[in-house]
């Protein structure tokens, strides 16, 4: 397979911009074989666009993904967004809903820009809150070809429900009241304070059931810090890209969801299909189990490249 190229791209604008970076993995078509790719013959390919989701890097757990499209005969970027992993900018370690949607539009610019890339045919991929991101990136764009959404977190309302059952309400009131106090902070121009991503059960960690810490860091690289803003509790609330899943009914929509998900709830994930009309598929697993090296991970792959096959190629 070829080398991933270093890609550097701007975002933003005014103060707020900044060159997000990313890896590009040309598409590969071994010699000979006429099944590997949609344009065996050769001349421009679908582009994969991949992007983690909450205080994810594109070297913790998107490489093994963009290598497999890669391999399919599928151009793939994986990039970071601004203040995270390679990318510059700042705040750094601090969710923007918004801001990472940017981030996305700007990297299917500069997807469409790489050579051998068919700019007419753009695939979005996205994971968790990305999986969110990915269905409100696509809504109005003609040049998108189709939709990836892994293990999604489309309604944060729901997750809060869910949270709640998993969680103590103590637990729940201090994570509520830092999240105000951090939005507090940074309203004032100051760095907000940071709370851990991934902890034990019984920590102040965003992610703190068990098992999620050991899953987190053992797919996160050498760029993954394990922090974010803590303002992200006051954005989650309001993040419900579900809301709007019916106008995606257009766009060729696979959405993979792990049944037992504890994360990202698995009928909210459901519902946004029902809306858009989209092809689903299930695995019996948690939220980190599609990863390489987690029990899903080969059947995800496979599924995800079934359904380029049969709407991209």
């Amino acid at each position: 397979m070829t080398s991933p190229v270093d890609v550097t791209f701007r975002s933003g604008t005014g103060r707020e911009a900044a060159d997000c970076r990313g890896w590009f993995l040309p598409a590969s078509v071994p010699a000979g074989r006429v099944d590997d790719g949609p344009e065996p013959g050769g001349g421009p390919r679908p582009c994969v666009v991949l992007a983690h989701g909450l205080g994810g890097t594109a070297d913790s757990g998107l490489m093994p993904f963009a290598e497999a499209f890669a391999a399919a005969g599928y151009a793939a970027l994986a990039f970071d967004y601004r203040g995270f992993g390679r990318s510059d900018g700042g705040p750094r370690q601090v969710v923007s809903p918004a801001r990472q949607q940017e981030d996305y539009r700007a990297a299917i610019a500069a997807a469409a820009a790489q050579p051998g890339v068919d700019p007419e045919r753009i695939v979005l991929w996205g994971c968790s809150l990305a999986g969110g991101h990915v269905l409100e990136v696509a809504r109005g764009r003609e040049d998108i070809a189709a939709v990836i959404s892994m293990i999604p977190l489309v309604d944060g309302r729901a997750a809060a429900m869910a949270a709640a059952k998993h969680h103590k309400p103590a637990a729940l009131l201090r994570a509520t009241g830092t999240a105000l106090a951090a939005k507090a902070v940074a309203a004032t121009g100051r760095p907000e304070p940071m709370v851990p991503l991934a902890g034990p059960p019984g920590s102040t960690a965003l992610l703190s059931l068990d098992g999620y810490e050991e899953a987190y860091t053992s797919v996160a690289g050498p760029t993954w810090r394990n922090e974010v803003g803590a303002s992200i509790g006051t954005e989650l609330g309001s993040f419900r890209p579900a809301r709007h899943a019916d106008d995606l009914v257009v766009v060729p929509l696979l959405i993979q969801i792990a049944d037992l998900d504890r994360s990202a709830p698995p009928h909210a994930a459901a519902t946004a299909a029902f809306a858009a009309r989209a092809e689903v598929r299930h695995y019996p697993g948690d939220h980190f189990d599609l990863f390489a090296g987690r029990p899903c991970h080969d059947r995800a792959v496979r599924h995800a490249v079934h359904f380029l096959r049969r709407h991209v190629g």
